[in-house]
């Protein structure tokens, strides 16, 4: 409980330190950075797993209440950039195996899981039954998240000049109590029930859908209000930077230098493939980057919201996204590493 209690003050003094610095996001960059930092430094920091699944079903909800059934149909011609995703993570693929293993000297398990572009547990627990190095692991898809989220903003803010300090959503007084308790029921049972059937990202994807029928229904006329996404921000961004708590200076030179360079690769295949949709005039670049960046479900959704991007162009991709690792991970590694080994 200590643990926990200090990882929310140091977290805290990062978000008033961005305020004060009048940085961009401070309820997600600041407690990432100041976490980040104090993990480094050594200090004993500590997350709370269900508290931070709890904020993935806010945003889960957030961006269930903003469909519409105009918003489903436009879905119906998103086919032509859906069908990129899969492309890309192969090149992600054929570029980071070799990159882990020729240049850092990863064994072809941990290069592989290092790569795929997927949720974190879910690679962890594929690199780990592979038998790849599960600490390097978690640092490499840790650094991956943490510098996609950090870079984007910045991007969005100096090549859109998009406004960050915009509030994500209505004050909760402005809201009706029934309306709230809804975005709560939506929360909760969604989760629950997500989780009982299996469904990966059960935490974030079941109150999206839940909420998006309520909301398709008309019953839900509001998303979550500005001081919950907030919230979902602050405790997410805690997440990321309490990622590295015991890191030593040898995984540093190695496991997040690899991670770091990685993460160059990951930005230009991003705006390559930005840059290419953008110019068959297939979508909006903006929306395009944020659908195709590799960064955390959770975080993206985050981003989309703030800056008023096309919610359901943004998670259709993302979504499929890590279906396609999920599902075309394990067996590509297999395949992969026999073709190896004859």
């Amino acid at each position: 409980m200590i643990r926990l209690i200090i990882t929310y003050v140091i977290a805290g003094i990062g978000v008033a330190l961005f305020h004060a610095l009048s940085l961009p996001l401070p309820w997600l960059l600041g407690p990432i950075f100041a976490c980040l930092f104090a993990a480094l430094a050594g200090r004993p920091l500590k997350g709370n797993k269900l508290i931070n699944d709890a904020m993935r079903s806010v945003l889960g909800v957030a961006v269930g209440a903003t469909f519409t059934t105009a918003l489903l149909v436009s879905m119906v011609a998103m086919w032509p950039t859906l069908l990129m995703i899969p492309v890309m993570v192969a090149c992600i693929g054929v570029i980071g195996v070799p990159y882990f293993q020729r240049i850092w000297g990863f064994d072809f398990a941990t290069s592989y899981y290092s790569a795929m572009p997927g949720g974190l547990q879910d690679m962890l627990a594929f690199g780990e039954e592979a038998g790849g190095d599960v600490r390097a692991l978690s640092l490499i898809h840790a650094t991956r998240v943490m510098v996609i989220v950090v870079a984007l903003p910045f991007i969005l803010q100096g090549y859109w000049d998009v406004d960050l300090s915009n509030p994500p959503g209505a004050p909760a007084a402005s809201i009706a109590l029934s309306q709230l308790l809804l975005m709560v029921f939506c929360g909760i049972v969604g989760w629950q029930l997500a989780k009982a059937v299996g469904m990966f990202g059960a935490s974030i994807l079941g109150p999206l859908i839940l909420a998006a029928i309520m909301a398709l229904s008309g019953v839900l006329q509001h998303r979550p209000p500005a001081e919950a996404i907030w919230m979902a921000q602050f405790f997410i961004g805690m997440t990321v930077g309490t990622k590295y708590v015991g890191v030593t200076m040898y995984e540093v030179r190695k496991d997040v230098a690899a991670a770091l360079g990685f993460c160059l690769i990951l930005i230009v295949l991003t705006f390559i493939f930005a840059e290419v949709i953008h110019l068959a005039d297939l979508a909006l670049p903006m929306e395009t980057l944020l659908a195709f960046a590799p960064g955390g479900q959770a975080e993206m959704t985050v981003l989309a919201l703030i800056v008023g991007a096309d919610m359901a162009f943004v998670i259709a991709h993302h979504v499929l996204r890590i279906f396609v690792v999920i599902l075309g991970a394990p067996i590509a590694a297999r395949l992969w590493g026999a073709k190896l080994q004859s």
